[in-house]
């Protein structure tokens, strides 16, 4: 267990590094942008636990989408919490380095897959949504990125799966949303 000291220290510098990275951002569109405005505006007002699970009032979390090399498919995972399919991620850990460090390790441990390259210098697209975290409710301020696999990738389903596949990038499963719809779309137009 990380001590509380190591652990200030951790959420300073990756609170430091998100917001970085948001600066840094381009995003595609209005809704995106206020969706940045609403991610820095949560850091400010949490410095100190805005990147935690803990924080009651919403933390950032990381994701990443896992397409193929050849970029037709995407590997996506049954979440067995939600029972929706979705991309590989999650919370950030005080571990971790980075915020794209955070998404591209939740990307390995959710497909055992080594080698995974992200695409491009930044986050694909942000999406809030409502989480069970706390027992009033709480909100997930995903960052979600895109990754390459290398080829001929074997993937291996984790205990927070019921299943993980392949899918071509125009024939996604259902259920699913339509935030991974145009997470997909993003990524694969990058």
């Amino acid at each position: 267990m990380i001590d509380d000291g190591r652990r200030l220290v951790a959420a300073v510098r990756l609170g430091k590094d998100t917001v970085d990275v948001l600066r840094r951002w381009r995003p595609p569109d209005d809704a995106q942008r206020e969706l940045t405005l609403e991610f820095m505006r949560h850091l400010n007002e949490h410095t100190l636990d805005g990147m935690w699970r803990e924080c009651a009032a919403g933390h950032i979390t990381a994701s990443t989408l896992v397409l193929d090399s050849t970029r037709t498919r995407v590997l996506l995972t049954l979440h067995s919490k939600i029972k929706a399919w979705l991309q590989l991620g999650g919370h950030v850990e005080p571990r971790d380095e980075t915020l794209a460090a955070a998404a591209l390790r939740e990307a390995r441990e959710e497909s055992g897959i080594r080698g995974l390259r992200l695409l491009g210098t930044g986050p694909v697209q942000l999406d809030r949504h409502a989480v069970r975290c706390h027992p009033q409710g709480s909100w997930h301020l995903d960052v979600q990125y895109a990754a390459i696999a290398p080829p001929g990738a074997r993937h291996a389903i984790s205990d927070e799966s019921d299943d993980l596949a392949w899918f071509p990038v125009d024939a996604l499963p259902e259920p699913t949303d339509d935030a991974l719809r145009r997470l997909v779309a993003r990524a694969v137009a990058s």
